[in-house]
């Protein structure tokens, strides 16, 4: 017997999987505008994550594609792609904090929108799982 899931839940976990995708997106173009100009990102001082802003760069497109992958994933009923979502959301959370000294006002931006993707698919996954 299979029960509905709650609109709650199934508008979160869309909720989730838009955001993951727009947070990939915001991952990417951060990404190319390291590789891009290695001057757009000013930097100041010594920091402890301190690499090669093209480094930084590469780091961004990898996470950015792997958030839209997964964002879409989600968006297919995939339950494994909720758990992963949470773990590469995580993952850009740091990232972005170790990222924080050269653009913070980005950095924050994109560790809001995780913690947000975060709350979303864990605080609604079971009732989502009904669907399956």
């Amino acid at each position: 017997m299979s029960q509905q899931p709650s609109a709650a839940a199934v508008g979160w976990a869309l909720f989730a999987a838009i955001m993951l995708m727009i947070a990939g997106f915001f991952q990417i173009i951060a990404g190319i505008a390291a590789i891009a100009e290695d001057d757009f990102y000013l930097t100041t001082q010594k920091w402890v994550f301190e690499f090669d802003v093209t480094t930084w760069g590469w780091i961004h497109v990898v996470l950015g594609i792997l958030l839209l992958c997964v964002g879409a994933g989600i968006l297919t009923g995939n339950i494994v792609a909720r758990t992963v979502g949470v773990v590469i959301a995580g993952i850009s959370a740091i990232g972005n904090f170790a990222f924080m000294p050269y653009y913070p006002v980005w950095a924050i931006l994109v560790i809001a929108i995780d913690i947000a993707i975060i709350w979303a698919l864990t605080a609604h996954g079971r009732d989502v799982e009904l669907v399956q």
